[in-house]
């Protein structure tokens, strides 16, 4: 495969005080962040005038966990944060072009939920909505929904597939001009136009139809995060945008190529998914600037949160009873994230590293890929991975907010335009336009499906 050329696409993670599991110790990081709505005002703001692609919110319906000291040493985003559907439309209001992406689990909503709240979003915004479509790894988040324990792997992806195909479904109960709202016939849409899903599946039975037009976008942009198997698969089905994680070029270019790889097989081509893996950049104006700004963020990683971090990334297993200067046990796989709880073994394994090294390894990125250097010596490795075919662009993780977004766009953009790899304005209005992606056609509609 060649090496390709044009620009790469780039999302603003926003965590809310930052990604480092210490992140919110920093001396300017908004301690408050989860439920301060200026403060996310004015990242969305700041991403918007650097032509970012997209904002993105994670979720989680649960605290994950029951370990209290933890918790009230981690300002873990789960346990005081907005719901993102609403803070995404509120966001929509304060800013006009940038793309809104929000998190929500297909184990613990219902299609119709999910379709009706993203359709909204997107006529909010004006077409700049996209889901990103978890499953949900958490024990603790299904004991807050009627169950004892998660859903399996395997049948929470199923549940997943049959719940975007339900979803997009209901995205196209109208046609496109289907509301008419003709005044003097009296005619406020036309009932050809109109259709009803009546779909009765293994998991959902859903009438239909949505009760809310289609959207500027047809249909919000769908995100995906899942790398197991199943993950891959849904993604190659369902996903346009994909938020992954891997260590090395070879790991990124390999995931590329399988899930692109697979997309023929559902009719879809290579250019109709955007696989955006996350990056973690700590950037300085010197390479040693850049390592103490690390070190900083190092020095306030509690031990007790570390251990813990840790614990939750290899599967959920307590690993308080092994030595912190010793290896990582030999562990079962578990029901928890596959993806990530091999992606941290292996990382452990590779670079034989000890609990406690692990841990100050994943503190940042959390399994992610972690950047510490110059806007030039990160830009390198950017442009690494997106000219070989590894990544179409990337989603930045600020390790301290707003400090971290303020370095990459004061930094790092500068040399990415230098490089052309970075656009100087938006392409268009709607989130598909900016991202390169086609508008789908209506399952109903006669009208050809239209370009990005």
């Amino acid at each position: 495969m060649s090496k390709r050329s044009g620009h790469l696409r780039l999302g603003a993670f926003l965590y809310p005080a930052g990604h480092h599991i210490a992140a919110w110790r920093h001396p300017e990081a908004q301690a408050d962040a989860g439920v301060n709505f200026r403060h996310y005002a004015r990242l969305a703001q700041a991403a918007e005038a650097a032509k970012f692609d997209l904002i993105f919110l994670a979720d989680g319906v649960g605290t994950r966990g029951d370990n209290v000291d933890f918790l009230s040493r981690t300002a873990h985003s789960y346990v005081a944060q907005f719901e993102p559907i609403t803070l995404l439309s509120a966001l929509a209001a304060v800013t006009e072009r940038i793309g809104l992406v929000g998190t929500a689990s297909t184990s613990f909503n219902e299609p119709y939920h999910i379709a009706r709240k993203f359709a909204s979003l997107d006529h909010i915004s004006g077409g700049r909505a996209g889901w990103n479509l978890v499953t949900s790894s958490s024990e603790h988040e299904a004991k807050n929904f009627n169950r004892d324990k998660h859903f399996d792997h395997a049948e929470r992806y199923a549940r997943a597939a049959e719940f975007a195909e339900v979803t997009g479904g209901l995205w196209d109960s109208w046609e496109d001009d289907a509301f008419v709202r003709n005044k003097a016939e009296g005619r406020f849409f036309d009932p050809t136009k109109r259709h009803v899903l009546d779909h009765k599946g293994r998991f959902f039975q859903v009438k239909g139809p949505l009760n809310v037009a289609r959207s500027p976008q047809g249909h919000p942009v769908v995100v995906q995060a899942g790398s197991s198997e199943a993950g891959r698969e849904l993604a190659a089905k369902t996903a346009e945008v994909i938020f992954t994680a891997q260590q090395t070029l070879q790991d990124a270019a390999d995931f590329y190529a399988d899930v692109k790889g697979r997309m023929a097989a559902y009719g879809r081509h290579p250019d109709d998914l955007k696989i955006m893996p996350g990056v973690f950049p700590i950037v300085g104006r010197t390479e040693s600037e850049a390592k103490e700004k690390f070190e900083q963020l190092q020095s306030l990683v509690d031990p007790k949160v570390g251990l813990a971090l840790v614990s939750g990334l290899t599967g959920g297993f307590d690993l308080s009873d092994y030595p912190l200067d010793g290896p990582i046990p030999e562990l079962p796989e578990t029901n928890a994230s596959k993806s990530r709880q091999v992606l941290t073994i292996e990382l452990a394994r590779r670079e034989n590293l000890t609990i406690r090294q692990l841990y100050l390894r994943v503190a940042g990125a959390r399994g992610h890929w972690q950047l510490v250097g110059t806007p030039a010596q990160i830009v390198d490795q950017l442009e690494e991975r997106f000219v070989n075919h590894a990544a179409d662009g990337f989603n930045v993780m600020p390790p301290v907010l707003p400090e971290g977004l303020t370095d990459f766009v004061k930094l790092v953009l500068p040399e990415l335009r230098r490089r052309g790899l970075f656009r100087e304005d938006y392409e268009g209005r709607t989130l598909r336009e900016n991202l390169g992606l086609r508008r789908p056609k209506s399952r109903h509609s006669s009208v050809p499906q239209s370009g990005a």
